[in-house]
């Protein structure tokens, strides 16, 4: 890891540093404050909490735009259009801003419960480089001449998310188990059709993070099960119960089963699960 820009937020543990972050509206901040505390974390610079921690908010910090709406209000264009282009980073740069809220939240809310302290080295490294695609994806909007809050934005993911709030292995169930793989299943057609369109510099912005994001399952899946073999549970009956409780809808088809297999995650956790096996032939 390299070191960043230092922020001036004062902390005094992980928690109150991954809180703070979470807390802060200025995204410069709050990206440079997840990597500052990343850093700090993996060289033991760091305790894991602290009685100065603030508390916990149920909503990340945000700047005014983009206007959240409901996922149905956010339409869709063609990436053969740079408007189109712009629409697919612009939604991809606020799928990268909740994954960096989100690795947040899971090492602050879950900083009590009785893991080793390598869960949070995960973790963090996830927020490391959360904060690093929202940057690069922000970056390549501005070469664009677009910029992140330019237009609406959905608040489905955080949602999705905060309703598992109160139970580790159900949020990983639903963060790095079922949105964070969707990740591994859409994102190399998207890569295929920017460089279709010509543009490879976002392509190639795809590319980085589609690789990180199998670490980032792999992240997910390693804890799932500990926790399962640590209950006794079968994890692909646990994921599928956890899934059902706390997850609306189904699984959607088709899968990069490769890339999820890869990060440990098999098709036994998910197939009968998928929108495609419970629809009737």
């Amino acid at each position: 890891m390299l070191e960043t820009t230092q922020p001036e937020t004062a902390f005094h543990s992980l928690r109150g540093a991954a809180t703070l972050a979470i807390l802060s509206a200025d995204l410069d901040e709050k990206t440079a404050l997840a990597q500052t505390a990343a850093i700090r974390w993996h060289e033991r610079r760091l305790s894991l909490r602290s009685p100065l921690d603030p508390p916990l908010p149920d909503r990340p910090g945000r700047p005014a735009k983009p206007e959240l709406v409901p996922p149905k209000a956010v339409g869709k264009r063609s990436l053969h259009t740079l408007p189109g282009r712009i629409a697919l980073l612009h939604a991809l740069a606020h799928i990268e801003l909740n994954a960096v809220d989100l690795a947040l939240d899971i090492v602050a809310r879950f900083a009590t419960e009785p893991v080793p302290h390598s869960f949070f080295d995960g973790w963090m490294k996830v927020a490391y480089e959360e904060a690093k695609h929202f940057r690069l994806v922000r970056d390549r909007m501005r070469a664009l001449g677009a910029d992140y809050g330019d237009m609406p934005a959905h608040d489905g993911l955080w949602q999705a998310a905060h309703s598992t709030k109160n139970d580790l292995t159900a949020r990983l169930a639903v963060v790095p188990l079922i949105l964070e793989a969707r990740g591994l299943d859409v994102t190399p057609s998207l890569q295929d059709k920017m460089r279709e369109t010509g543009d490879f510099e976002s392509a190639d912005v795809l590319k980085v993070i589609y690789e990180d994001e199998k670490g980032h399952v792999a992240v997910g899946a390693k804890w799932f099960r500990f926790l399962c073999a640590r209950e006794k549970r079968d994890p692909a009956r646990a994921f599928q119960d956890l899934v059902r409780a706390n997850f609306r809808g189904q699984l959607k088809a088709p899968f990069n089963d490769v890339a999820r297999a890869e990060a440990g995650l098999t098709p036994s956790f998910y197939r009968s699960l998928s929108s495609k096996n419970n629809s009737s032939v």
